[in-house]
């Protein structure tokens, strides 16, 4: 019997997914609609397997299509932006359709729970990278330490998606976009929230950049890790309630992130409101606004940027910002925006990817446990290299993990209904496996003893 899957956005992090629908489509009976705004660039790809597959165009404006699209559907996969879930969801529960994406568990999608259990279906959610493999591979060892009897007493987990070395070139940086822009300009806004040592602790955003954290990964060097939004709602789903430290960040190359603050205190994260400012308006003239004293044309202007900033003229950081133009006479290129939407635009261009440039996501776990008497420190760590601008390191991390957990919960092997993350072994154990077997996508795994429980 024909099983349809409708996939909603077909963006850059969707390559490997697709890929992977389409190479199980025949052995399980699939046939794939891939909904997207601009379809035409799926051609080359799902022309291989017209029997399987189809492109159609769709806006998800279009509430009719949408409903339309499901209702012709056994099962959806959402790659829109994150907002727009709860729609697709409560389409999902109109038609009693499946839903899977790779996205947070937002408590939009969460008050749906019982409706889903109700109606039968299964939103399986958190199936990507991060959030996805970053649940899987933490709760392989978290579930293997408490099944020895051991006692988790810290956990730390950090991800980022950089640049493999060889594509660093240059940019000092090292860094460019792999995933969507604007999150990335406004990652961390709001205050960071985690456990260290049984006591609260809360980073506001101001501060975030600057608290970091020195993580090696072998043979890739050297990173820097800020923490996350809110690393305390992940006690209860990894059943970690009592734990006295708990945090999850996200990782950069060093030098990154006091380079990136010195763009929060200049103003250029805001995203509050437009300046009413012109497209002509240049980046120096910008920043020039946003110093106490606008700057005498004489005066070397970035020596007072470096003063505003309590920064050496010639400091990394410095270098940085100049590196991005934000001292010179292009103009910003948009009108009346936020300095976060004038931010974005600039570094679309700076930070484009290549053709033969390729990503690299690192991934790291960091555990403390006691164990018969003796503390234990296990340190999971997990590389991949992108094949290029289009096969990245972000789209197999985050489409094969989604693709495999909807393969499994077609064939009906994921029983349970209502909103599920990748917590359970029954789902996460197979999962890791075929990562592991046919892609070379494994953890590297070191334990040590590092003393006596006193």
């Amino acid at each position: 019997m024909l099983y349809r899957l409708l996939l909603l956005g077909a963006g850059r992090s969707a390559s490997s997914l697709i890929r992977y629908l389409l190479q199980y489509a025949p052995r399980e009976n699939w046939h794939l609609t891939v909904a997207d705004v601009h379809p035409s660039h799926l051609k080359p790809v799902l022309e291989e397997h017209p029997q399987y597959a189809r492109a159609v165009a769709f806006d998800i404006q279009d509430e009719a299509r949408l409903d339309e699209l499901v209702q012709e559907s056994d099962l959806v996969i959402s790659m829109l932006p994150a907002l727009f879930h709860p729609q697709v969801a409560r389409t999902c529960l109109r038609y009693k359709r499946h839903l899977a994406t790779a996205s947070y568990v937002s408590e939009a999608i969460r008050e749906l729970n019982l409706e889903a259990q109700q109606a039968g279906i299964t939103f399986l959610m958190e199936c990507g990278l991060d959030p996805g493999l970053d649940h899987m591979s933490a709760m392989q060892v978290i579930d293997h330490v408490r099944a020895q009897g051991g006692r988790i007493s810290s956990f730390k987990s950090y991800c980022g998606g950089l640049m493999a070395p060889d594509s660093e070139g240059d940019n000092p940086w090292k860094y460019k976009f792999t995933w969507n822009p604007r999150n990335v300009v406004l990652a961390g806004q709001g205050t960071a929230k985690y456990k260290q040592d049984g006591q609260l602790r809360f980073i506001p955003y101001q501060q975030l950049f600057i608290q970091t954290e020195a993580l090696a990964v072998a043979e890739y060097g050297l990173f820097e890790g800020y923490a996350n939004r809110d690393s305390l709602s992940y006690r209860a789903p990894y059943g970690l309630e009592d734990i006295p430290t708990i945090l999850r960040g996200t990782l950069r190359r060093p030098g990154y992130c006091t380079a990136w603050n010195a763009l929060v205190r200049l103003g250029l994260t805001d995203d509050s409101g437009p300046l009413g400012n012109p497209a002509e308006m240049t980046w120096k003239e910008l920043v020039s606004s946003y110093l106490p004293v606008y700057p005498n044309p004489q005066a070397s202007f970035s020596a007072l940027v470096a003063q505003h900033l309590g920064l050496a003229p010639n400091s990394p950081e410095m270098h940085r910002l100049q590196w991005l133009g934000l001292f010179s006479d292009e103009p910003v290129g948009l009108a009346n925006a936020t300095p976060a939407q004038l931010l974005e635009h600039l570094l679309t261009q700076k930070w484009r990817l290549e053709p033969t440039d390729r990503d690299m996501i690192v991934m790291q776990h960091l555990f403390e446990y006691e164990l018969e008497g003796k503390q234990y420190v296990h340190t999971s760590s997990l590389v991949v290299l992108g094949d290029d601008s289009t096969h990245t390191a972000m789209a197999k991390t985050v489409g094969l993990p989604l693709g495999m957990a909807i393969r499994r919960l077609a064939r009906g092997e994921v029983q349970q209904r209502g909103v599920l993350i990748p917590t359970q072994a029954n789902l996460y154990e197979p999962i890791l496996a075929e990562l592991a077997a046919d892609y070379g996508i494994r953890f590297q795994e070191e334990k040590k003893a590092v003393g006596i429980v006193s």
